[in-house]
Parts: C-alpha cells; structure tokens; sequence
C-alpha cells in the first residue's frame, strides 16, 4: 500500500511543478521540472510519460508539456489540501517552515473523508463561535489553563 502512496504523492508533486512552471511561462519543459523537483531529466521524462499515458498532462518528446484538465483538476485539488492544512496548522501556532512542511506531507495521505470533516472544522473556526474555541485553545497553549469551554462539551455527536 506505501507504494502507492509514495507513487500518489510524486504524481502530485510533479503536477504542482508543473502548474507552477506554465502559470509563470505557458508551458514546462523537462529541464524546469528536472531543476525545480531537484531529479534528473531521465527521471523527469519517465514521470512525464506516465502522466501523458495516464492523461494529466500534454506532452511531446522535446517540447513543452501542459496539464489536461484532469491534471489542472488534480492539481489544484492538491494545492487547495496543502494550503488549507498549512493554514490551519499555522492558526494552532505552528511555525510557519515547520507548517509547510508537515502540510505537504499531509496533503498526500488525508483521506478524503477525513479531509472533508477537516474542512468543516476549519469552516468552524472561523465562525464566531470557532473563533472563541480558537482563542481558548491559545490561551491554554500560553497559560496551561483551560476557560470555559461554550461549544457544547458532552454533546458531541457523531457525525
């Protein structure tokens, strides 16, 4: 099972790449994927193949590759993830390089049902109601002291 998260994980990475690459020039080529994933080009053009094959990404021997809307779906899917992790972990008072870092880990491995509960956390927390279980939890990550807790403790449903 790793190793198809290992071959999920680098799949996404390289779209990410890519995206970034055509958004700052209309298109990648082996060499900015190659310097930006910090891989050689074989391992590049091999990558590239799969994707093409597996229908992410538009790509011609010695030209320039582009994402399909498979790959730009895919993509932006996994950066939403990223951003949306990193965010959250920065709010709990994570640093910043340390938050980027565990987001890209993370934004591999989140089951998809557990992302979407995830996501209605964090739609939570920035409500007013979330907002005041935000700030207790930095007051007791400062202090060691728990406040009054207003959101319903003992009351957990299941969802």
């Amino acid at each position: 099972m790793r190793g198809d998260i290992v071959t999920s994980e680098r799949k996404e990475d390289y779209l990410k790449t890519i995206d970034k690459i055509v958004s700052e020039k209309g298109y990648a080529q082996v060499k900015d994927i190659s310097r930006a994933l910090d891989v050689g080009p074989s391992s590049v053009t091999g990558m590239l193949k799969k994707l093409t094959g597996e229908g992410y990404i538009n790509y011609e021997k010695y030209g320039g590759v582009t994402l399909t809307q498979k790959g730009t779906e895919t993509a932006n899917s996994t950066k939403k993830k990223y951003t949306t992790i990193k965010n959250f972990l920065m709010a709990l008072g994570v640093p910043e390089t340390v938050a980027e870092d565990d987001a890209c880990k993370m934004e591999h491995v989140i089951t998809p049902d557990t992302y979407d509960i995830f996501l209605w956390f964090c739609e939570f927390s920035i409500t007013e109601k979330g907002s005041n279980q935000m700030e207790n939890f930095k007051r007791y990550r400062e202090t060691g002291e728990i406040g009054k807790c207003t959101c319903g403790a003992g009351k957990i449903q299941k969802l």
